[in-house]
C-alpha cells in the first residue's frame, strides 16, 4: 500500500485508542458508582431500581450506548446557566441537547419544558426507564429539570449554579418526589 493510503488509518489510531479508554473509563466509572457505598434503601422502590439490570431499547442499542458512554463522560464538567459546551459548561438541556447531538445525531430545543413536549413515547414509571431515556423532573409550575437516564436506577444531569455535571439516583430523596416521567427518543 502506499504511504498516502496508510496514512489516515495510522492519524486515526491515537483517536481509536483514546475512545477505547473512554469507554473503559466510563463503564469502570458505573460501575463504581452503581456497586459503591449506598444508604440504606428507605423505600423497597429505591432498592428494585439499583437491582434492574441496564436496559437499552429495542433495536437501538448502539445509539443508546454511545448516549450512555457520551453522558458519563461529562461527568464532573463544570454547570453554567445557558452553558451546552463541555468547555464552557452546561445548564441541564444544554447538556442534553449536546449528549444527543453528539451521539445520536439528533439537535434538541435548549429548555427542558420544550424537550418534555417531543414527539416520543412517555415513560410514567421509573421502573420502565431504558438507558437513554430523558428524564423529566418538576412540581406546581410544570417542567423544571431534565437528565439522562443511564441505567440501574440513575441519570446524568447537570443540576445547579456552583456545581458540577453529576450522576444520581433517581428515587433519591429529592428527585423520587419530582420525577414527571420519561421520554424515550430512541425508538
Amino acid at each position: 500500500m502506499s504511504p498516502e493510503v496508510d496514512a489516515p488509518s495510522t492519524a486515526n489510531a491515537p483517536w481509536r485508542s483514546a475512545r477505547l479508554l473512554l469507554l473503559g473509563s466510563a463503564l469502570l466509572l458505573l460501575t463504581a458508582c452503581a456497586s459503591g457505598p449506598r444508604k440504606p434503601a428507605p423505600r423497597e422502590s429505591q432498592s428494585a431500581l439499583a437491582n434492574l439490570p441496564a436496559r437499552a431499547p429495542a433495536g437501538n442499542a448502539g445509539t443508546a450506548n454511545d448516549v450512555l458512554f457520551r453522558a458519563i463522560a461529562l461527568v464532573g464538567t463544570p454547570y453554567r446557566w445557558g452553558g451546552n459546551t463541555p468547555d464552557g459548561g452546561f445548564d441541564c438541556s444544554g447538556l442534553v441537547d449536546y449528549i444527543y447531538r453528539n451521539a445520536a445525531g439528533l439537535s434538541l430545543p435548549h429548555s427542558s419544558r420544550e424537550m418534555s413536549e417531543l414527539n416520543g413515547e412517555r415513560v410514567r414509571r421509573m421502573t420502565d426507564l431504558v438507558s437513554g431515556d430523558l428524564v423529566f423532573f418538576g412540581g406546581h409550575t410544570g417542567i423544571s429539570h431534565v437528565g439522562v437516564y443511564v441505567g440501574k436506577g440513575r441519570f446524568v444531569h447537570a443540576p445547579n449554579s456552583g456545581g458540577t455535571v453529576r450522576l444520581d439516583d433517581i428515587d433519591g430523596p429529592y428527585w423520587r418526589d419530582h420525577f414527571a416521567f420519561g421520554k424515550r427518543l430512541l425508538d
